[in-house]
């Protein structure tokens, strides 16, 4: 019963973080050494459970999407979009792919954490100090205009997300402000580039991972997923309207205080 209770509670910390620019990852790692989760010991709980986020783009965009492919044939902006998903995409699924292995064994512990949180938040705060390059258009039909070279340089600052406590959201966020992006306009993208590259991930840790996992487990995985999903959707809601008027220092801030918080617990043996 207690590690249903753990399963919850690592379901809604990945639904509160997976669209927030701290970290999911990140804080599913530090979650489930605190709690001394045991269904997470070859790491694929802390990635599969991220499939509940998945179905919450969809579901929250479905409209927009069922439109997009019904007319993905005849709409160049539809098509041009997908194009951009698509390139923005391949880098990350490329090293994350050829890497797979290192990553979660060397990178998945909350000490690399703890100082991704850190950099990310000073990145944060440096990037929201700085102007960006003036922003292209928000949308076109509805849907983020962007250009190849910006949907490139979204999918290269995916692959510093694959370094947990970094944040894919953060990152790809930032990367298309950079770029020359709307804060509106990155956000969106970033929300749809989650559905191939979370998609993708998670149905590879699972197919890899069949012979290693339980019934229960399995049974672990889809509570934690459907948790997950239904806290995520309303953290899509709540942060496009952020980020509408807000910038993203205080994220910035919390990321500097937790990873300092973290590297605390590390050092008094809380955290090992």
């Amino acid at each position: 019963m207690i590690e249903w209770l753990k399963v919850i509670a690592l379901g809604i910390l990945e639904g509160i973080t997976e669209f927030l620019p701290i970290s999911s990852t990140g804080h599913l790692i530090v979650g489930v050494a605190l709690l001394d989760f045991k269904g997470s010991a070859n790491g694929t709980f802390d990635i599969f459970i991220q499939f509940g986020a998945i179905v919450a783009v969809i579901i929250y965009y479905r409209k927009d999407i069922f439109h997009q492919l019904r007319t993905v044939r005849t709409d160049s902006a539809v098509q041009r979009f997908w194009l951009n998903i698509f390139v923005a995409f391949l880098p990350a699924a490329f090293f994350g792919f050829m890497l797979r292995h290192w990553i979660k064994d060397v990178l998945f512990s909350p000490v690399v954490v703890a100082m991704a949180l850190i950099v990310g938040g000073i990145i944060f705060l440096w990037v929201e100090r700085h102007p960006q390059p003036e922003a292209t258009p928000s949308s076109e039909k509805g849907i983020p205009a962007l250009t190849v070279r910006q949907a490139f340089i979204v999918g290269f600052s995916q692959i510093i997300a694959l370094i947990p406590g970094i944040s894919r959201s953060g990152a790809t966020i930032i990367g298309g402000m950079e770029g020359g992006l709307s804060r509106q306009a990155a956000t969106q993208f970033s929300f749809y580039l989650a559905i191939p590259t979370l998609g993708g991930a998670t149905l590879y840790e699972l197919l890899t991972s069949l012979d290693q996992i339980t019934s229960q487990e399995i049974g672990m995985l889809l509570v934690g997923a459907v948790v997950s999903g239904i806290i995520a959707w309303f953290s899509i809601g709540w942060l496009l309207r952020y980020v509408s008027h807000n910038s993203f220092v205080p994220f910035g801030y919390y990321r500097i205080l937790a990873g300092t918080a973290l590297l605390l617990l590390i050092a008094a043996g809380v955290l090992s």
